[in-house]
């Protein structure tokens, strides 16, 4: 049994403390918000992220961060991509050399272009960082559906033991030493998801999404590989595999957000309907830099960046798209 911490009172930081107090450790969630701890010691759930899915009673929660922090063998940083770098500063007093921490949240920081684990591993450098991604609604995860991730470290030892603390019965859990990889899926799909919403949103079908997930993924791979990621990564459970769930399911903030901005809302508005953290909103921006930067031609990102920031119409970005230059599918398949 393991001490575990949950930074985050979200549907994801939620949804793996029940899994892994089902896995018999000893779980503790942290919020920096007083009154959320409040209400989650007092009804035991979170009626706006997990509706009616309660909570078990021997998981504790908690706003006091250093105590939750010296306490804990492994700490889970489940808060929205944009406070990554603040909880980090935050935590990092408190961290012991070793320790671990498990980013499990996907972004890119828009101001330095690094993925949410290099955050980490630059403001708490004593810790030990991995990544755990993939298809996995936490609506689905906290219910016992079966679900498949894959956690990333630099060493094998660290993803082996990780491997065994989150792993059971209805969630198994692979290794991949390419964490920079796992990150670069898990931030970009937002993306694609967005445009599969948008997609949605303007009465496109079927043909349209695969169309959109298949060049989706090509786009995310090429510039993985750009950036020294293993192309392996992206055929996996945190490259396609999320890709594709991400863009199909109504459980995704992404993919809902994208409807609404596809019937004409503005991304604004979009995100307060959906009442949550639009990820795909903040990695937009910061894909698109990391196109620039590594001159990857991104054109699906380029024509989201538009729509959300620039304000294209979602039928002209797509007409846009349709009618680009004509291109080989692959370059690395020749003729004979």
């Amino acid at each position: 049994m393991a001490n575990i911490s949950i930074l985050g009172e979200g549907s994801w930081g939620l949804g793996l403390a029940i899994l892994l107090y089902n896995n018999r450790h000893h779980v503790k969630v942290w919020s920096i918000f007083p009154d959320k701890i409040e209400v989650l010691n007092k009804v035991r759930q979170n009626e706006t992220a997990l509706p009616g899915v309660i909570i078990p009673e021997a998981v504790e929660f908690t706003a006091d961060v250093q105590e939750t922090i010296e306490g804990s063998d492994v700490i889970v940083m489940a808060v929205a991509s944009p406070y990554t770098r603040s909880t980090s500063k935050l935590i990092a007093p408190y961290v012991k050399s070793g320790q671990y921490i498990v980013n499990v949240a996907k972004g890119i920081e828009n101001d330095t272009l690094m993925t949410l684990c290099q955050i980490v591993e630059q403001e708490v450098p004593q810790a030990t960082v991995a990544v755990l991604s993939g298809p996995s609604h936490a609506e689905e995860v906290s219910r016992g559906i079966p679900t498949s991730c894959v956690v990333g470290t630099h060493k094998k030892e660290d993803a082996e033991y990780l491997q065994n603390l989150f792993m059971n019965d209805v969630f198994r859990v692979y290794t991949n030493p390419d964490m920079l990889g796992i990150c670069i899926g898990g931030a970009l799909k937002n993306v694609i998801a967005l445009a599969s919403g948008i997609a949605d949103g303007l009465g496109y079908g079927d043909n349209s999404k695969a169309a959109l997930i298949t060049r989706g993924i090509a786009e995310i791979g090429r510039l993985g590989i750009a950036m020294g990621a293993d192309p392996m990564t992206f055929v996996g459970l945190s490259g396609i595999g999320d890709l594709v769930v991400t863009c199909a399911s109504m459980h995704s903030r992404n993919r809902r957000a994208g409807i609404l901005i596809g019937k004409g809302y503005t991304k604004d508005a979009a995100m307060k309907e959906v009442q949550m953290v639009v990820e795909g909103v903040h990695s937009a921006k910061a894909a698109y830099l990391l196109s620039q930067k590594y001159h990857v031609e991104m054109p699906i990102v380029e024509q989201v960046n538009e729509i959300l920031f620039h304000g294209k119409s979602p039928a002209n970005a797509v007409k846009e798209l349709m009618l680009r230059d004509k291109k080989i599918e692959s370059d690395n398949i020749k003729w004979n």
